[in-house]
């Protein structure tokens, strides 16, 4: 199997004409099309609604697009809730999924009427200090512990999270915030990520359908809504089969009907809060090779780095790399790809077998789209890069300029310093 760019070279040379590399470009049409394809998989439920992660890819232009097909704004700080605000999320739209969080952030999320999502029974009192009593509604979430492990191999350790309640906690919690006057409850979890695999979510939602039952059974707390949270991931690899969300989402219906609706609670809403699912595919860092290095190995220089694009040197990621113009030839030179940072690791591939490369081939690297320009830094004196998006008509609208050296100096308290910097 191969991996299709969203882009020809035809089309880059165009692009590259007006926003020089490296930059990352999103494709709009697979944007919408992937979500309609969640939105009808879960249309069985009369309240779903996924709530997009802001931190996966935090641009406004892209949130919009999302908005118009019924998302919300999984927010996890200040900053967030502030980006949720100017693209009219608001009240119920906004799903505040924080850890370790300053209590001046739960008093704005309050004030724009999000739901708060507490991640530690501590949390009440501090909500309630800072909000001046608790709001109505009201999610708390779930650590189960353990180890937990899917069928293909997929596993995840809950218990060394730093996430969520544990059961004994999370049946008390309930049980406060009750008695403090919060009306509408829900429950959230987020126990693997980046599960390619349809089997996640259908178990996720038992071991949190089962516990919405039991707390209903023994605090008298019945769960308005259940938030799924993420997890659904995206194939990086070019041999491994997607997701597919109408599966996952017949999978969720069933233990649904399962094991919520005997408990008396078949109104409950379903939500999602994913990010690299919705994005992650539809996003590309364009960058172009400037230098051919031959010592003991073959490396290839290009004009982006980890600041561009951080998951390869942080997590030993893989993203697959195409040369643009020649999908179709022999990889038959071995390369490491890499980037001009002070850092050894700063590479976004290792011994990977590619077609030859030569200065001035354009590098379309897949799967950017999440978690790609959000964990940008300015390491080395780097400025990020702009982001741009291939509309559905095929035009191209920059969506976030590129940093520039004054963007760099900007937070200096002697701003004088850059200004003498430029007229030298």
């Amino acid at each position: 199997m191969s991996k299709k760019p969203f882009l020809t070279l035809e089309k880059a040379r165009e692009i590259i004409e007006k926003y020089p590399t490296p930059f990352h470009i999103y494709d709009e049409a697979g944007i919408r099309k992937n979500a309609q394809q969640l939105k009808d998989a879960f249309s069985w439920n009369k309240g779903y609604k996924e709530y997009f992660a802001v931190k996966a890819t935090p641009n406004p232009f892209l949130v919009k697009i999302l908005r118009e097909y019924g998302c919300g704004c999984d927010c996890s700080s200040k900053t967030e809730l502030m980006l949720a605000k100017t693209v009219g999320a608001l009240g119920d739209d906004i799903m505040f999924s924080s850890n370790d969080t300053p209590s001046d952030e739960f008093a704005y999320c309050a004030k724009l009427g999000g739901i708060i999502n507490l991640d530690d029974i501590s949390h009440i009192e501090l909500v309630e200090k800072a909000c001046g009593r608790l709001p109505e509604k009201m999610s708390c979430r779930y650590n189960p512990g353990g180890v937990f492990k899917l069928s293909n191999g997929i596993m995840d350790n809950p218990g060394d999270a730093k996430y969520g309640m544990t059961h004994d906690q999370i049946l008390k919690a309930f049980a406060i915030l009750k008695d403090k006057g919060v009306k509408k409850f829900g429950l959230h979890a987020f126990l693997c990520s980046n599960t390619v695999s349809d089997e996640y979510y259908p178990m996720l939602a038992k071991v949190l359908f089962e516990l919405a039952a039991e707390i209903k059974e023994k605090v008298g707390v019945s769960i308005s809504f259940i938030n799924l949270s993420g997890g659904v991931g995206i194939p990086y690899l070019p041999d491994q089969e997607p997701n597919d969300i109408s599966k996952i989402g017949i999978g969720v219906h069933k233990v649904f009907n399962e094991v919520l609706v005997p408990a008396g609670l078949g109104d409950v809403s379903i939500y999602t809060e994913l990010g690299r699912y919705m994005t992650g595919p539809y996003g590309a860092l364009i960058t172009t090779a400037i230098n051919h290095k031959h010592i003991y190995k073959e490396y290839i220089g290009v004009d982006a780095c980890a600041a561009n694009l951080m998951r390869p040197a942080m997590y030993g990621a893989y993203h697959h790399i195409t040369v643009l113009g020649k999908e179709n030839a022999e990889c038959s030179r071995k390369y490491d790809i890499t980037g001009s940072l002070c850092e050894n690791n700063d590479k976004f591939a290792i011994d990977r077998m590619m077609p030859e490369i030569e200065k001035g081939d354009i590098l379309f690297i897949h799967d950017t789209g999440a978690h790609g320009f959000s964990m940008g830094y300015n390491y080395n004196g780097k400025l990020r890069s702009a982001e741009l998006l291939l509309r559905s008509d095929s035009s191209v609208q920059m969506i976030r300029r590129a940093e520039t050296a004054a963007d760099y100096f900007a937070t200096f308290d002697c701003f004088d310093f850059y200004e003498s910097l430029i007229t030298e």
